[in-house]
């Protein structure tokens, strides 16, 4: 749901790192770490194509003529994260498919996952997607893909005759979701290893009474 490599983050650098090319795959490789680097060390304002050049040990105008400015840097961190063939887990129920969903976005939203500084790459770029209108509108292509990757989770739950058939997928997976976010977004509560599943079991209920029908 939430990244490249099953969900830890929204770093594009891994799918990137594992392509072949020249020269200019590693650049970005070397770019986009830059950026999560700069962003989650020193925060949005200090974000600069001159700070991400510095940190990726490239000149100046090779991040300019690729990427423009911050905007574009930020919104290329977020397609390469979708650029990915990432699936949802087919556990053989629609309460363990949500619970392992949810266990992935709770490892990437808890304090200290997605970078080895003890910060978080994910809620870094979420808070820059409010700074950022490129941003913005890649973390929002980002969220589509997922969720309509997601998708199959009840899917498979209408094959197997755990839901009958026209379930409001997307209804049903951003209720799954939302209590990670606002528990550990929002309201910064303390991490609690057990949400992941409460939340999956409570929107399992919920669409096996019809709610999302």
């Amino acid at each position: 749901m939430t990244s490249p490599r099953a969900a830890t983050d929204l770093s594009g650098a891994e799918t990137a790192r594992r392509r072949t090319g020249g020269r200019s795959a590693r650049v970005r490789v070397q770019v986009l770490e830059a950026v999560g680097e700069v962003l989650v060390e020193r925060g949005y304002d200090a974000l600069t194509v001159d700070a991400v050049a510095d940190r990726a040990g490239v000149h100046r105008t090779t991040v300019y003529r690729r990427w423009r400015d911050v905007g574009g840097l930020l919104a290329d961190v977020l397609d390469a994260a979708a650029d990915d063939g990432w699936r949802p887990a087919d556990t053989g129920s629609l309460e363990d498919d949500l619970a392992a969903l949810n266990e992935e976005v709770y490892e990437a939203l808890r304090p200290g996952s997605g970078t080895g500084s003890g910060g978080n790459i994910t809620t870094a770029l979420i808070a820059a997607s409010f700074r950022s209108a490129e941003a913005a509108g890649a973390l929002s292509r980002f969220w589509e893909d997922r969720y309509a990757r997601s998708a199959g989770a009840v899917d498979r739950a209408v094959a197997r005759g755990e839901l009958p058939p026209g379930p409001d997928a997307r209804a049903l997976l951003v209720t799954a979701t939302a209590p990670l976010y606002q528990e550990l977004l929002l309201l910064r509560s303390a991490p609690d290893p057990r949400l992941p599943r409460r939340a999956a079991r409570a929107a399992s209920a919920a669409a096996r009474a019809g709610a999302f029908h």
